[in-house]
């Protein structure tokens, strides 16, 4: 789905133009790249900001736990003091944590880098993919699919591959209509197993089994997924940077067609520091993440670690395989690429419902390549590569536990008055504004890195900060999960506008601690515990809270008048046909004048 005004056709050229393959030192090509920073006309105001975010989020953390500052009780009730204690570990760690977050930020944005783009190589063997899963996706989504995968364009043998996961007779005839090769596993048990490699109805289990069954006749395969539509210059723009041998796969940006609702806008707005920063500083350590929506593969390196990894974001957990994997045929570790260009335009969740659901697979992803995966890299990934992952896979956790700690200290505080540290408030405000506007600084100068097409220049993403912040309880509830080892699940997320619909329930994780903060706040008044600073972060930690459900009311009340309206026009246009009618007539029905007569 591509909506019109929105200009794609220079966003999938943001790399820039092609270049020469020029070798390399070693005499064989090597990917370059070009500094984001190098090219700021004002780096020194830029670097400052920087240097500032990082420095006065440390002040802040030092002067809270300061040894003069913490709480000393004379007498006072033992459990109270150990509240206190429990109080003053909760604040450093949720200092510790902001102060990590804009650390990371800042590094992101000091070596991020775009990647040089050559021509592809002539002759190559591609395969593009894309999956089905009948009575999941629409046929019609599909069919959009691969009328624009027909469309690309590649100097060599190409072939457009379903994967359909049912053996849907319809999907066998869209396939014959279009020339299209249709592949299934259904039927096959090895390649529908209860664990690993080829489990059932999942998509790596899908693209493993095509990968068993034609992996080998093809040097590469390109994918996306089924609610993307991949432009004409898809291969044009990925395939270049496969010249260099050590090259695993090159990765782009996700954005969102369906950019019409709220909650699609603000999930777009929230993806903008990954794919505009984060990933681009993957660059600097051959490291992007790898992001199956928009992708390219060598095949080979695929097949060096077993396929897709048997994982609920098995992308990422690919990746992180890969990564710390050498390429035998040059003794160096694979890498990665992270191109700007927009070459393919999906769908976004367009319901809370189906938000909360992908932003919950994502996050119980990342745990579990935390605990099954990111052990192994010690001591068996460039130092730099380790930081940028440790980097990427922390931000989940640290959202969840700061949420969780945030929410334990203002119930310590206005439940039973214990404290940490002792403070001046006004000391306190002064330095937490002051750090959180840098943060905020930090976060608006990046946004001129932005590959979304559809936001509009200048705009400041708030829906996207905002968007974020809503998600703790979210990741704080996946991250439960993944700790008690509850089975985590794909789910398809409702494509071709079929979106699911939102109803209170929705917000049940919201409204539990919506409860929380309130009773405390109730009790602050009861017991007299009326820090300002306490008060303000619970005050604040409610409004998050409350935002989603917020949005969707009014969201409901929008389309009550909306409908409210249109009911009265109708009645009107009712009235006027009958008052027009001669005498002795029938009025003409007045859907008649309103639908075309359909």
């Amino acid at each position: 789905m591509r909506p019109e005004g929105f200009d794609y056709e220079t966003h999938s050229r943001l790399a820039g133009p092609f270049a020469e393959p020029e070798p390399g030192p070693t005499g064989a090509y090597r990917v370059r790249y070009r500094s984001l920073l190098a090219r700021e006309p004002h780096r020194i105001r830029a670097v400052a900001l920087m240097t500032l975010a990082p420095a006065l989020s440390a002040v802040l953390l030092l002067y809270l736990l300061w040894p003069t500052h913490r709480t000393v009780r004379e007498g006072g009730e033992r459990w109270l003091v150990r509240l206190d204690a429990v109080m003053l570990v909760s604040i450093a760690l949720i200092m510790f944590f902001m102060l990590v977050n804009v650390v990371a930020i800042a590094h992101a944005a000091m070596v991020a880098r775009d990647p040089v783009p050559v021509p592809a190589r002539p002759g190559t063997r591609v395969a593009f993919l894309t999956t089905y899963v009948p009575g999941k996706e629409p046929l019609a989504m599909a069919r959009a699919t691969l009328q624009g995968a027909v469309r690309v364009r590649h100097d060599g043998p190409l072939d457009i591959w379903l994967l359909d996961e049912g053996d849907d007779p319809a999907a066998r005839e869209l396939c014959a209509e279009l020339g299209v090769r249709h592949f299934t596993r259904k039927g096959i048990p090895e390649w529908n197993t209860r664990e690993g490699a080829h489990r059932a109805r999942t998509k790596h289990g899908n693209y493993n089994s095509w990968l068993a069954r034609h992996g080998g006749d093809y040097d590469f395969f390109a994918s996306v997924d089924t609610d993307h539509v991949p432009t004409p210059n898809f291969l044009e723009r990925m395939l270049g940077y496969f010249r260099d041998p050590d090259i695993a796969f090159v990765v782009g940006p996700q954005v969102y067609g369906n950019y019409t609702g709220s909650v699609t806008k603000a999930a777009e707005s929230q993806q903008y520091l990954f794919h505009a920063l984060i990933q681009r500083a993957g660059n600097r350590y051959g490291a992007p993440m790898f992001v199956g929506t928009n992708n390219a593969v060598r095949i080979t390196a695929l097949r060096q670690v077993g396929g897709l990894y048997d994982s609920i974001t098995e992308d990422m957990a690919t990746g992180f395989e890969l990564h710390r994997r050498r390429n035998p045929a040059t003794g160096r570790f694979w890498r990665s690429v992270y191109t700007p260009d927009v070459l393919a335009v999906g769908e976004g969740p367009a319901s809370w419902t189906d938000f909360f659901t992908q932003q919950l697979r994502w996050s119980r992803g990342t745990y579990e390549t935390l605990f099954r995966q990111y052990w192994k890299s010690f001591f068996r990934m460039p130092p730099g590569r380790w930081l940028n992952y440790t980097l990427m896979l922390l931000y989940y956790p640290m959202t969840a536990v700061n949420w969780l700690l945030g929410v334990l200290s203002c119930v310590l505080f206005l439940w039973f008055g214990a404290s940490g540290t002792q403070v001046s408030s006004e000391v306190w405000l002064m330095l937490y504004t002051d750090a959180a506007a840098l943060q905020v600084g930090l976060y608006l100068w990046n946004r001129r890195h932005n590959v979304s097409p559809h936001e509009p220049e200048g705009s400041g993403g708030l829906a996207g900060m905002a968007m974020s912040a809503i998600c703790a309880p979210v990741y704080l509830k996946s991250l439960c999960s993944a700790v008690l080892r509850t089975r985590g699940r794909f789910v398809v997320t409702p494509k071709g506008g079929d979106a699911s619909p939102d109803r209170l329930s929705t917000f049940r994780i919201h409204l539990f601690w919506a409860l929380v903060l309130i009773a405390s706040l109730a009790a602050s008044v009861r017991y007299g515990h009326t820090h300002a600073a306490m008060r303000t972060w619970a005050v604040l930690a409610l409004c998050v809270t409350f935002a989603p459900l917020a949005v969707w009311s009014a969201g409901l009340l929008r389309v009550r008048r909306e409908r409210a309206r249109a009911g009265a026009g109708s009645r009107r246009r009712a009235e006027d046909a009958g008052a027009a009618a001669e005498p002795g007539e029938e009025p003409e029905p007045a859907f008649a004048t309103t639908t075309g007569g359909n």
